[in-house]
């Protein structure tokens, strides 16, 4: 993976939050790549109950300050930077005081996911490819994790498909069962068409749930991991249907060399 440039979004990294498959494997694979020599940048959401004096959290000014369109409003970016001690790792941060001031991360004191996590979801797809804009740095591969990163996919690929920056990039997903109940937002359809992205594309969104919304990254991925060794058995079959080349489950102490050969001999080929 020497001077490849991985670009890895996920919605939860080890230090930051606690351990969970996604939070850890998005802290290793990272990890994994930067021993390699290749050249990586995380971005997670920057949740309120992140303590921040203790991370040690700054902004960065040339950064901040643009506004993204969500739904028709103005939501100002904000982005922090933070170094993962002992690893020379950087993790730059998507904040904004309307979505992600609470002390919380998903859902509140009682499991309730919040009501806006739609466009948090949105907001944090839109927010990473602003920034690795504005940082004119091009990846190789753009690795996603966690459902609240799963309309990054889409965006690059409908929303951001003429960005120059892009066009060489290949998307990999790792699909977890790390979900949730219910649905997000009724309108979360109507929110992302408001972005000129395709109808078609889009459909599932009319059942906002955990597995359409996976399934919406399958199909604007080019790339598959599969993060857990069990799915969810609609989300197997649509990886089984997808007609892409997809990783079976490998646990956090074997995944180095699958992961480095999937990513040399599938994805970048």
């Amino acid at each position: 993976m020497k001077d490849k440039r991985i670009l890895y979004v996920s919605s939860e990294v080890v230090p930051y939050l606690p351990e969970t498959e996604i939070s850890s494997m998005s802290f290793e694979a990272p990890k994994m790549v930067n021993k390699q020599g290749g050249q990586i940048r995380i971005f997670m959401p920057r949740y309120g109950n992140i303590n921040e004096r203790r991370h040690q959290l700054h902004e960065v000014i040339r950064l901040s300050g643009i506004n993204l369109v969500i739904n028709d409003l103005d939501m100002p970016l904000i982005i922090k930077v933070a170094s993962i001690p002992k690893e020379r790792i950087q993790v730059y941060f998507i904040d904004n005081e309307e979505y992600f001031k609470r002390k919380a991360t998903l859902s509140d004191e009682e499991g309730k996911l919040f009501s806006d996590n739609d466009e948090r979801a949105i907001f944090f797809a839109k927010g990473v490819i602003e920034t690795v804009k504005k940082l004119n740095w091009s990846p190789d591969i753009i690795h996603v994790n966690g459902w609240l990163a799963a309309l990054l996919p889409l965006y690059l690929k409908e929303f951001y498909k003429d960005e120059p920056l892009f066009t060489e990039s290949k998307i990999v997903t790792s699909i977890y069962n790390q979900s949730f109940e219910g649905t997000l937002d009724k309108d979360m359809v109507n929110k992302v068409k408001f972005d000129n992205i395709d109808e078609a594309s889009i459909k599932l969104l009319e059942t906002p749930n955990y597995s359409n919304l996976m399934k919406i990254a399958i199909d604007h991925s080019d790339a598959l991991i599969k993060g857990s060794v069990d799915l969810p058995k609609d989300l197997e079959d649509h990886l089984d249907a997808c007609e892409k080349p997809v990783l079976d489950y490998f646990p956090i102490e074997e995944f180095a060399e699958p992961y480095t050969e999937f990513y040399n001999t599938k994805v970048l080929n």
